[in-house]
């Protein structure tokens, strides 16, 4: 087995985490970035809310106000010809996009990797014009004393990247918006390469050109240049339809071992790796012929959104043992175990 599932999975399910409001309930918390503090093991959950008084035959948007700071939700008759329902996430009305829920950011801490206590809080919950719809799918990557988290921002104006800072995971300094819509799953690699910072990013084309993975770089994080194409889709295989950063690159002596994942025509996702030189990250060592896990368990066949393993966030240990923290049908959180030297048999 490349990977071995945790025997505890689903770590992490809605019903484990407290709404932030009383007549909220939480239907989601997944897709977490990761990361050693104190010798604990941090889990950043995306955890997605919406009311609790939804009706059978309404669609109903979240949707924060921020000036006043309250969310109002939109709520739509299902029988109202300008509404068209895309899936259990997101549905179309009078030509605008909107979210079934919103997301906010909330802390899991755990001294064994596997049974985890929850904040009963939230650490991160959406506040700017940019933020109204909510904030997803963080990547924590530290560099030098501090941490950087990678997240998407969502509301009106689109789909957009921003940073957070924090040296001691209770206050958190927002640096911005790094990157324009629609650039996502942007993954910051822990130090320095030839002087400079590095990002895995995954723009979005809409009329022409693959959704890949592709590598930036920046003297500072905000400022970000020197756009290439990298790690793309590959016709006919498992990661035939996009492609997208998953965790923080792991250094090895033989490149940096970035775990990303990869969809197929079907919108079935899976995960995979591709090793990068450690020089010179544009260059591609080797890349999996085959995936490191795909949606087999029932928890990520079905769910919310079913057929889905998603991850923001792994463990290394000393001895190579890489724990991979997963969303499991864009509901629970789940995880599972590998080797640096398992990934590398997957490459050619």
């Amino acid at each position: 087995m490349l990977v071995e599932r945790c025997v505890e999975n689903p770590l992490i399910t809605p019903a484990d985490v407290v709404p932030s409001r009383d007549d909220y309930e939480v239907v989601g918390a997944f897709n977490a970035g990761a990361t050693v503090y104190n010798d604990q093991i941090l889990l950043l959950l995306r955890v997605a809310e919406r009311p609790k008084d939804k009706a059978d035959d309404e669609e109903l948007a979240p949707i924060l106000n921020p000036k006043t700071g309250q969310i109002n939700p939109l709520r739509i008759k299902q029988s109202d010809p300008d509404l068209e329902i895309l899936d259990s996430r997101v549905f179309n009305y009078k030509g605008k996009m909107y979210l079934t829920s919103i997301s906010h950011l909330r802390l899991a801490r755990s001294k064994d990797g596997v049974h985890f206590d929850i904040d009963p809080e939230p650490t991160v919950f959406p506040e700017t014009d940019y933020e109204t719809f909510g904030l997803e799918d963080p990547r924590i990557t530290r560099i030098d004393d501090d941490y950087y988290i990678t997240y998407k921002v969502v509301s009106e104006s689109g789909i957009c990247t921003g940073l957070l800072k924090t040296s001691d995971f209770k206050t958190f300094e927002r640096c911005g918006i790094i990157f324009c819509p629609e650039n996502i799953d942007v993954v910051l690699f822990p130090e320095r390469i030839g002087g400079r910072l590095y990002a895995l990013t995954r723009p979005v084309p809409m009329h022409i050109g693959p959704r890949g993975i592709w590598l930036a770089s920046s003297e500072n994080l905000t400022d970000w240049g020197a756009h290439r194409p990298l790690i793309l889709p590959r016709p006919g295989m498992f990661d035939s339809g996009k492609t997208g950063a998953s965790c923080v690159p792991i250094k090895t002596d033989a490149g940096w071992l970035e775990i990303y994942h990869g969809s197929d025509q079907n919108d079935r996702y899976s995960l995979a790796a591709a090793l990068l030189d450690l020089n010179d990250p544009s260059k591609i060592i080797a890349r999996s012929k085959a995936p490191l896990m795909q949606p087999e368990a029932d928890y990520e066949v079905k769910g919310f959104y079913g057929n889905v393993v998603f991850s923001c966030g792994a463990i290394t240990r000393e001895d190579g043992t890489i724990i991979i923290y997963y969303g499991a049908s864009d509901e629970l959180t789940a995880a599972a175990t590998t080797t640096i030297d398992n990934i590398i048999t997957t490459m050619q």
